[in-house]
């Protein structure tokens, strides 16, 4: 299995047939496909094509999945040490902030959370295809991530020629479309003192006394030290009536052991999809509003990067599984089994909050 629905070198995507392209894209689709989505990929494709040079070397990907993130961009062209993020609006007349933002969106994700692309120059690309030429200027974002570009349908290569100053060695295609997920060591500290600080004790917040906590974690961090110098694998089951802290005591847990150290990372995972926006929607916002009080601005989306490296998804953790062959690079995962500790009416008027 592909983190993307088909990828490929450029110059064999210029030569492939349409249909067999689109063909390899439904393949992967696990939904039934709708005329919109087969239309849009197909004028993609059309557009690619006529705007790379047959001469041009790199690979391009189309639906690449961003580890554990449950998002797939739309498309990716790595040329030489250089990616460029595309996100299409076809027909669309002028360059939206949303899809400005969805975009850069996707490049903050790669950056932070796939290993191939820590060290890697990213480009944000809004192509709205019927908007008229604007003057693109090459800035860095952060980083190695810079601020996005804007193209149409007449001028993507102009645009994607104007970074070619930034380009050095090539990037190994293979080995960056299988990399991993991996937080970077900044976003691991940041996402710990993030917890740390503040948030999720108030909405984890239960009848559960202090003591009883304090004595689980305590069990259970034994445990784990005993499994690692024993070097054995140990699976704990923490059980008690609904408002006894188990949430709050795999919070805790997950916290503690969430080291920047090499050999130990942990993370924090539920099946139950409203509690994981929930606690992640918290922390974001305390994250906002912890700033604001400092006269310090941040994007709530670069304060929700280090929620999602802490609290994720069960299930986009085993579709990650499912995609490499390596090991995850936590070695303490607390699974919260809580899967009726949220409807979905309750995180949605938590949201609206």
């Amino acid at each position: 299995m592909k983190r993307a629905y088909y990828s490929n070198s450029i110059e064999c995507f210029l030569q492939e047939d349409n249909m067999k392209i689109l063909g390899e894209l439904t393949l992967h689709h696990n939904h039934a496909l709708e005329d919109l989505q087969r239309n849009a990929w197909l004028k993609q494709i059309d557009l690619l094509k006529s705007s790379l040079p047959e001469e041009l070397k790199g690979y391009v990907a189309f639906e690449f999945a961003i580890p554990r993130m449950g998002k797939r961009v739309d498309n990716i062209l790595i040329i030489g040490d250089l990616i460029f993020v595309l996100e299409f609006k076809v027909g669309d007349k002028k360059y939206e902030k949303h899809t400005t933002d969805q975009v850069l969106d996707y490049c903050l994700d790669l950056k932070n959370f796939h290993e191939g692309s820590h060290e890697a120059k990213i480009f944000p690309i809004n192509i709205s295809t019927e908007a008229p030429d604007v003057e693109n200027i090459i800035t860095k974002h952060q980083d190695l991530l810079y601020s996005p570009l804007y193209a149409n349908k007449n001028n993507l290569f102009s645009v994607i020629e104007l970074c070619f100053s930034e380009k050095n060695e090539n990037i190994n295609y293979t080995e960056w479309e299988e990399s991993r997920y991996k937080p970077t060591p900044t976003i691991v500290e940041a996402a710990q003192a993030l917890y740390r600080g503040h948030g999720v004790e108030e909405i984890s917040r239960s009848d559960g006394g202090a003591i009883n906590l304090s004595k689980t974690s305590d069990c259970i961090n034994a445990i784990i030290d005993l499994s690692k110098k024993q070097r054995r694998k140990s699976i704990c089951f923490v059980t008690g009536v609904p408002g006894a802290g188990k949430t709050l005591a795999g919070l805790n847990i997950a916290n503690q052991r969430m080291n920047i150290d090499k050999d130990e990372h942990a993370v924090f995972l539920s099946g139950n999809g409203p509690l994981v926006d929930v606690l992640r929607e918290a922390l974001t916002r305390d994250e906002v509003k912890t700033h604001k009080k400092k006269g310090e601005k941040i994007t709530k989306k670069e304060a929700a990067i280090k929620a999602h490296s802490f609290i994720q998804n069960i299930h986009h953790f085993r579709d990650d599984a499912l995609v490499t062959q390596c090991a995850p690079t936590e070695k303490v995962v607390v699974f919260d089994e809580a899967q009726r500790a949220w409807t979905h009416k309750q995180a949605t008027a938590f949201m609206k909050q």
